[in-house]
């Protein structure tokens, strides 16, 4: 009798979806849970029924009391870039993975040479026995030449002989490069080019960004490296690659700006050591990308003389109040149906605005063309704005100017009235400083206000009263 042999129990594979995490035992093209397409990979087999657990470990350091933990190791340090530090929350902190997402061509890479040429000047300069002295700052691009790369610090002026720089796309080699230079900083550009050889697919693949990602994190983690890597966005703006690299990363920028304005903006969506409510401010020119302490200006027209159609507002980006120059232009139209143009501004806002002025004001634009628009490239989307749009429309179509040193700040309802917004006080705070007077606010909540020298602050229960304390008529 021949002895019976054990067949090894089978192992089904499982399918994961790298977007929302939703689990499948076959192959599918399309997750059922987000819809989204090609998603769907093979995870780690899972182990067969009636198999051990993994048996326990001895860990390498016993746990301690929270209170007994260094903190001294997590402190942020200064990139030497006063605006990123802002978003960051004052600094870099050793061991952390910062992603910078943004489209083409709005000044990642400028911004990342740049910090790291500051890095390594620091950590050139830094006294003996400190953190990172000596050691230089790596960066790793995968998307240009080194020559290509070394033209660019040329002009910006980031060439400093403690930054190191290498051409390379593939994983082992960069790891590679960080044995042997053992910097004080990475920069890896971009983290879509690298790929790993032990995994299937092109770089850029979900696989292949999850396991270059991992690896890179593990490298962070273990020798206290912080780490930036430069992350590419879709054609809607939202991070290439698998989401979840946003959920392993520690920190995740997006890097906004229009291609014809130099105004540069970087926001924090998720920030493990600080806030993700402030913005930071470059301007984008020949000679490199600096930080803006005060862009207020860019978004103001500075026109000496009142011209009709125009009125400031102060938006929020963040917790940095802007004040936002919002011009308006009503003219004949010769069409069946008018244009209704905006730049700038949130287009529906707009014209739920204009419908509100033709209802509950009675103002005689609907056979109008209507044009709306912000001054240097500036967004200003938020509800808060809707009481200047409507008075710049009003005094465009009155042919009456406003005060010039009057702002206007509230959100305008389908009934007509003010409602009230966030941040008043730091926006008229804002105002005061670059030298307005007048102020219309929502009535609701004005109480709550602290005086601010130099402002003469209106409350405005509606529409109505907003225009007669403005000086226009609402008739065309």
């Amino acid at each position: 009798m021949s002895p019976t042999t054990t067949r090894p129990a089978r192992v089904r594979p499982d399918y994961r979806c790298a977007e929302c995490g939703w689990t499948t035992p076959k192959w599918v093209g399309r997750c059922g849970e987000c819809q989204a397409w090609g998603t769907v990979d093979e995870t780690t087999a899972a182990r067969p029924a009636g198999s051990r657990a993994p048996a326990s470990l001895a860990p390498s350091s016993p746990a301690r009391p929270i209170h007994e933990v260094d903190v001294d190791a997590a402190r942020a340090r200064s990139t030497g870039v006063g605006e990123l530090d802002r978003v960051l929350g004052g600094g870099i902190v050793p061991g952390a993975v910062v992603l910078l997402a943004g489209e083409p061509g709005v000044g990642k890479s400028t911004l990342l040479l740049d910090v790291a040429a500051r890095a390594a000047e620091v950590s050139a300069g830094a006294p003996a026995g400190g953190a990172g002295a000596g050691r230089p700052v790596l960066y790793v691009t995968g998307e240009e030449s080194a020559s290509q790369v070394r033209l660019r610090a040329e002009r910006i002026g980031a060439l400093t002989p403690n930054l190191l720089l290498a051409a390379e796309t593939d994983l082992a080699t960069l790891l590679g490069h960080v044995d042997a230079a053992q910097p004080s900083l990475l920069v890896v550009d971009s983290v879509q080019t690298i790929a790993d050889g032990s995994i299937d697919g092109s770089a850029g693949g979900v696989s292949q960004v999850r396991a270059v990602a991992g690896a890179l994190i593990t490298v962070a983690k273990t020798r206290d490296i912080p780490v930036l890597l430069v992350g590419h966005v879709t054609k809607d703006g939202s991070i290439a690659g698998p989401r979840v690299l946003e959920h392993l990363v520690d920190v995740v920028c997006q890097f906004e700006g229009d291609r014809h304005s130099r105004l540069r903006m970087v926001r924090a969506v998720k920030n493990r050591y600080g806030p993700t409510d402030e913005v930071g401010c470059f301007d984008l020119g020949d000679a490199g990308i600096t930080g803006l302490a005060d862009p207020s200006g860019l978004f103001l027209s500075g026109a000496r003389q009142a011209v009709p159609g125009t009125c400031v507002t102060v938006s929020l980006e963040g917790r940095r109040p802007m004040p936002t120059e919002i011009q308006a232009l009503v003219a004949p139209s010769t069409l069946s149906s008018p244009r209704r143009t905006t730049s700038g501004v949130d287009s529906s806002r707009v014209a739920m605005t204009l419908a509100v002025l033709q209802s509950r004001l009675g103002a005689n634009i609907a056979a109008s063309d209507v044009y709306v628009s912000t001054v240097g490239g500036a967004r200003a989307v938020e509800p808060a704005v809707d009481l200047a749009v409507a008075l710049a429309l009003i005094s465009a179509a009155t042919q009456r100017p406003l005060d010039p040193t009057m702002i206007a700040v509230g959100e305008v309802g389908l009934t007509g009235d003010v409602r009230t917004t966030v941040g008043v006080q730091r926006r008229l705070a804002e105002a005061a400083r670059l030298g307005f007077s007048r102020a219309l606010v929502p009535a609701q909540g004005s109480g709550d206000l602290q005086r601010v020298p130099g402002m003469t602050v209106r409350p405005v229960e509606n529409l109505h009263e907003a225009v007669e304390l403005s000086g226009v008529a609402a008739g065309s």
